[in-house]
């Protein structure tokens, strides 16, 4: 490197979220995200799977299954609070949100936000949201809405 010169940083032009796709909460909030006008591409692979397994084999597959994750093509790793402001810093209308809940203070404030904008909980619980409910508020996968 020569003086003066900064050196070269590789941007992150694509994100790879690992997700819980047995998880009513997690689809939901793939779907809204999904419906967003995005800045950074969002590529969205189930958590555990083989396709996961086999493009980020050195991941712990099984803690991905319990938070969502979330991969730069840079290779930095997101995970929880932190993986759910990747994702709002990719879309358009959300970036500059992003960049304000970032700070340690206020970061849990971006899952709280992705559930809020989807209004999955409310509506799987009340409702029998999920597909093949076979009564209101029934998750009929096995989630049992502990999601960090």
């Amino acid at each position: 490197m020569t003086e003066g010169h900064a050196p070269s940083v590789r941007p992150i032009t694509g994100f790879t979220v690992l997700y819980d796709a047995g998880c009513p909460i997690c689809r939901a909030a793939r779907r809204w995200l999904e419906g967003r006008a995005q800045l950074v591409p969002l590529e969205f692979v189930p958590s555990g799977s083989e396709a996961a397994r086999r493009r980020f084999p050195g991941l712990d597959h099984r803690a991905t299954l319990r938070d969502v994750t979330v991969i730069g093509d840079d290779g930095s790793v997101y995970v929880g609070d932190g993986a759910w402001v990747a994702c709002l810093w990719a879309l358009a209308d959300y970036r500059g949100m992003a960049e304000r809940i970032s700070s340690p203070a206020l970061l849990p404030t971006a899952r709280r936000f992705i559930a809020a904008a989807s209004a999955v909980r409310e509506r799987t619980r009340s409702t029998g949201f999920d597909e093949g409910a076979a009564e209101p508020g029934y998750y009929g996968d096995g989630c049992d809405d502990r999601c960090r």
